[in-house]
């Protein structure tokens, strides 16, 4: 990689979260992949599925929706399964050739973990973690095949232009959801303290197979819920305050694990701007999951969803600057401007960015003083989505139960115009 350096300006990563169900010969977003020509390539998790989704069944022996559910909707599939997934994955063509000229890394999210939602339960952990790591090509005597988990870093570039890229497991030791526990456990969380006050590298960036900074989840309940580490507010807490404190300078965060992509960014934090860019999926993304038609139901519903966090931008592709067809995430760092600087963007099936903000890296450089919210005040990249008042908070849901409740008095109505319709037809019957 040094020798790469030598001769280049722009150092290039590209980061993704797959999503990959079924994967065939015929991916054309790979072909965006490579004429990006990425020096890195970096999966953040779901780089397979290695369980099985079953049916949605309100009724019968085996119910796995409604109040009554009985059966999980996911369950794990075999070692074997999940090797056969990883190879088909492996083999196809696009796949393949971004391997033979792009060094790749990665980490794992709960699909290719094993189980939708796992977290440190999850008993085939330990055998999924070498079927990842055989994915990923991983050395056989890597320390990531002897310990817990596959969390890892790594070092790119010269001395002045050194880009630290740290992998996170948010799955191994993760403690389930709603006891607002533990994300990394103790030995990943000293291990990333280490990482932290290590050698300064020019960047860091650090991978996390779930949103860090954006917390959607506290406004779209109770409709739907995203794992994210808003999840586990003690715990993103404790990884802010550690960048504070190792005065770590030109971090910034990628992650995938929702089915769209967006870039979000916390200013009160660490002294100088948190980003987080979210790329999401390469193959399933939010509206590919339902009919066509109701792709603009969707984007309206992101748009009106609640957001402090988000990055809006007139460049994007939608007014809600999130995107919800296959995308991927780009990183392009120019060493040769002065000041340097920094591209984080999402892009499309054909490469075209849909998403993304450009800035000098000494933004992400202290200011000597965290920015203040002062109580009742609510601003934006400043206040938490959990913090709104709650008739912004939870306006999906209200407008929701509002639709609803307006539908079934519609419905309602037009069945007592009709039954009084229906009798006065009667009674003139009567009177003929």
């Amino acid at each position: 990689m040094a020798e790469y350096y030598s001769h280049t300006h722009i150092y290039s990563l590209l980061v993704s979260q797959s999503m990959i169900l079924l994967l065939c010969n015929w991916q054309p977003i790979w072909n965006a992949i490579i004429d990006f020509d990425p020096q890195v390539f970096i999966w953040l998790g779901d780089n397979v599925y290695g369980d099985t989704k079953r049916p949605f069944k309100l009724f019968g022996k085996e119910r796995t929706i409604g109040p009554w559910k009985n059966a999980p909707r996911f369950i794990p599939s075999s070692p074997k399964e999940l090797e056969s997934r990883y190879q088909k994955a492996k083999s196809n063509p696009g796949y393949s050739r971004l391997r033979h000229t792009t060094q790749v890394i990665g980490t794992w999210d709960d699909h290719d973990y094993g189980l939708n939602d796992a977290g440190k339960e999850f008993a085939g952990k330990i055998t999924n973690q070498k079927l990842l790591l055989d994915f990923l090509d991983e050395p056989q005597d890597s320390p990531r095949r002897n310990q817990e988990g596959v969390y890892t870093s790594y070092m790119f570039g010269p001395v002045g232009r050194q880009i630290k890229v740290i992998l996170l497991d948010t799955r191994y030791h993760r403690d389930p959801l709603r006891s607002d526990g533990s994300v990394l456990g103790s030995s990943q969380w000293t291990w990333l303290e280490k990482k932290l006050n290590g050698p300064k590298s020019a960047i860091t960036i650090i991978g996390s197979s779930v949103q860090v900074i954006s917390n959607l989840s506290a406004t779209t309940r109770p409709l739907f819920s995203l794992e994210s580490w808003g999840r586990f507010p003690k715990e993103r807490d404790r990884l802010f305050k550690l960048i504070a404190d190792t005065k770590r300078e030109g971090v910034f965060f990628i992650s995938g694990d929702v089915h769209f992509g967006e870039i979000s960014r916390y200013d009160c934090a660490t002294g100088y701007p948190l980003y987080d860019v979210t790329a999401s999926g390469l193959t399933q993304a939010v509206e590919k999951a339902v009919p066509h038609v109701f792709s603009l139901i969707v984007r309206f519903v992101a748009w009106l969803t609640p957001t402090t966090m988000r990055v809006i931008s007139t460049n994007c592709r939608f007014r809600s600057c999130t995107y919800g067809q296959p995308n991927f995430g780009a990183i392009e760092i120019d060493w040769s401007t002065t000041p340097v600087t920094l591209k984080l963007e999402v892009r499309d099936i054909v490469g075209y960015p849909v998403t993304g903000v450009k800035f000098p890296l000494v933004e992400l450089q202290s200011r000597g003083s965290v920015p203040s919210v002062k109580a009742g005040e609510h601003r934006r990249h400043c206040s938490l989505e959990v913090n709104l008042p709650w008739m912004i908070k939870y306006r999906l849901a209200i407008l929701f139960y509002c639709s609803v409740s307006a539908l079934l008095l519609a419905m309602i109505g037009l069945a007592y115009a009709a039954t009084l319709a229906f009798r006065l037809f009667l009674h003139k019957c009567k009177l003929d």
